[in-house]
C-alpha cells in the first residue's frame, strides 16, 4: 500500500481567489465553458469569476450527484468560526466568522462563504488523475456537528471517497484553536501495483457582485489578487477576467492568490517551493 499526502493550507481574512498547482500544461484542461461551466451552472446564477482545470471530471458513484443544497454537510464549530463542508466534493460551502459582526445587520455574524441565491462563494479542491477524487465526487460523510472541545487545540474532519480503480482517497480538513488557517489535505491509498502521479488543484468560485456593505459613497476594490516574489502584488478586476484581458503572473514556485473584499480575504497558501500555475476565468 502506498500512502501519499498532499497538504495545502487555506486562510480566510478577505474575498475570492483561484489557484491551481502546476498541471495544466501536462493535462491540457478543457475550456472553462465545458469543464467548469457545467459544474457551476447548477449552483451559481451569474458567476463572473472562477477557476478550472478539471479534465473530464467524473463522480465515482452511480447516477448523478446531488446538488450542493441536497448533499449532506458537516457543520464545524471552533472558537472563531462556523463552517459547513459539503459531502459533494468536500467543498467548503459556508464560512461564518463568529467574532465579526455583519457589516449591515449587526445582529448577525459576518458570513464570508455562502451558496445562497444572492451570493455564491465557495472553496473547492480535488485531485487530477484516473480514479482520484475531485470536486464532483460524492464523499462518504456522517452528517452532523463537529465541535472543537474545551481542552483540544485541533479538530480534524475526514471525508472518504468511494474506492475507484483500486484507489482510496480521504480528504482531510484540520481546524485549530485561535486560528483562521484551515489545512486541506488528501490521503491517497494506492492498492494497485502501478505508481500514481497525482496533481492537486485548489480553487475558489465567487459571483462578481459587490459586498452588501458597498455604497455609492464608499467604494473599495473587490476582486482577485495574487502575489509572487518576482511580480509582487497584483490585482485583477472581474471585468478584465470576463473579457479575457486580465494580466498576471501565471507560473511560479512561490506565492499565493486570493480576493480582496472590503476588510476580508480568502487565499490559497501552497507550501514549499513547488511549481504552481495561477489563473482566473469566468465560468
Amino acid at each position: 500500500m502506498e500512502i501519499q499526502r498532499l497538504i495545502l493550507v487555506m486562510v480566510f481574512t478577505l474575498s475570492l481567489v483561484m489557484l491551481w498547482g502546476a498541471w495544466e500544461k501536462q493535462y491540457n484542461p478543457q475550456p472553462a465553458s465545458t469543464a467548469a461551466g457545467k459544474t457551476e451552472a447548477n449552483t451559481v446564477p451569474k458567476p463572473t469569476a472562477g477557476a478550472n482545470g478539471q479534465v473530464n471530471p467524473s463522480t465515482p458513484v452511480s447516477g448523478a450527484p446531488p446538488s450542493v443544497a441536497q448533499a449532506p454537510k458537516a457543520i464545524v464549530k471552533t472558537d472563531l468560526l462556523a463552517a459547513e463542508i459539503s459531502a459533494l466534493g468536500g467543498d467548503l460551502v459556508r464560512l461564518e466568522l463568529t467574532r465579526h459582526k455583519a457589516l449591515v445587520d449587526k445582529s448577525k455574524n459576518f458570513v464570508l462563504f455562502d451558496t445562497e441565491a444572492q451570493h455564491i462563494y465557495l472553496a473547492q479542491s480535488g485531485l487530477i488523475g484516473e480514479g482520484l477524487a475531485n470536486h464532483k465526487t460524492l464523499f462518504q460523510l456522517a452528517p452532523g456537528t463537529y465541535e472543537l472541545k474545551e481542552g483540544s487545540d485541533t479538530l480534524q474532519v475526514r471525508f472518504e471517497a468511494p474506492e475507484a480503480d483500486g484507489i482510496k482517497v480521504t480528504k482531510i480538513y484540520t481546524f485549530r484553536r485561535g486560528s483562521y488557517l484551515i489545512d486541506v489535505g488528501f490521503e491517497i491509498a494506492n492498492l494497485k501495483q502501478t505508481a500514481l502521479t497525482p496533481h492537486a488543484y485548489f480553487q475558489l468560485t465567487r459571483d462578481g457582485n459587490k459586498p452588501e456593505s458597498e455604497t455609492t459613497m464608499i467604494s473599495t476594490f473587490t476582486g482577485p489578487a495574487l502575489y509572487t516574489e518576482a511580480e509582487k502584488y497584483q490585482k485583477l478586476s472581474f471585468e478584465d477576467i470576463e473579457k479575457g484581458k486580465a494580466k498576471f503572473a501565471q507560473k511560479a514556485d512561490n506565492g499565493w492568490i486570493g480576493l480582496v473584499q472590503h476588510y476580508f480575504v480568502a487565499a490559497w497558501l501552497p507550501q514549499g517551493k513547488v511549481e504552481r500555475e495561477f489563473y482566473a476565468r469566468k465560468v
